[in-house]
């Protein structure tokens, strides 16, 4: 008759040794999983830094010299991307996906400058007659720009006469920098497009001014 072995006289048989595979295997698990969050976060970086990096707008920039008067096309220009510290200052430029089609320069712009807004204007502007006007700094909106149209009103300097309009919705194709010290004395310079139909009122209209300040009005869009 076969006799089993036993220790320590207590009848059992030895004890088995705890199995290590499952503590093993969490361990992966853990590594696993951390190892996915690395690649997810370094995912998640690369996409803000790529969104950063094409932060830009496409503009017009001229290809060779361009003198004023002339038509401008795509072949006498080339995309540049910019980084512009806000809206306003990227609206001063014509987009690379504005149209093209009837625009002419008002001024010469040279190879490799950015296409100002205010210099490439529609055939119709183009053909309007220019007038200077002096205006007050506090008788026209502060953040006027080339390109707004506005009514030119004009206030007598009697205070017995009613203001009256000039012209309706002609545009402003120029102004300049403030002009003056400060206060009233402050004037800007700017320039307006009249088309033929407003030419008719002209000698009115310079009458008008000599006894009174121009104002410029300009309509929400």
């Amino acid at each position: 008759m076969a006799e089993t072995a036993v220790r320590g006289g207590t009848g059992f048989g030895a004890p088995s040794v705890p199995a290590q595979r499952d503590r093993r295997a969490r361990w992966k698990d853990g590594r696993l999983v951390l190892g996915v969050l690395l690649v997810a976060l370094t995912g998640l970086a690369g996409a803000k830094l790529l969104s950063a990096a094409d932060d830009t707008t496409s503009i017009w920039a001229a290809k060779r010299d361009i003198p004023a008067g002339q038509k401008l096309t795509a072949d006498d220009l080339t995309t540049a991307r910019v980084r512009f510290t806000n809206t306003e200052d990227a609206g001063r430029y014509v987009a690379a996906d504005a149209e093209l089609n009837g625009l002419v320069l008002t001024r010469a712009v040279d190879a490799g400058e950015f296409v100002p807004r205010d210099a490439a204007v529609s055939e119709a502007d183009n053909d309007r007659t220019e007038l200077p006007l002096s205006v007050a700094t506090g008788r026209l909106p502060s953040d006027t720009a080339a390109g707004d149209e506005v009514d030119v009103w004009v206030v007598p300097k009697d205070a017995n006469q009613p203001a009256k309009p000039l012209w309706l919705e002609v545009r402003v194709l120029q102004i300049d920098a403030v002009k003056g010290v400060a206060g009233g004395s402050a004037r800007r310079q700017v320039l307006i497009g009249l088309s033929e139909s407003d030419l008719r009122r002209l000698p009115a209209g310079l009458s008008a001014m000599s006894s009174g300040e121009p104002v410029l009005v300009r309509q929400g869009s």
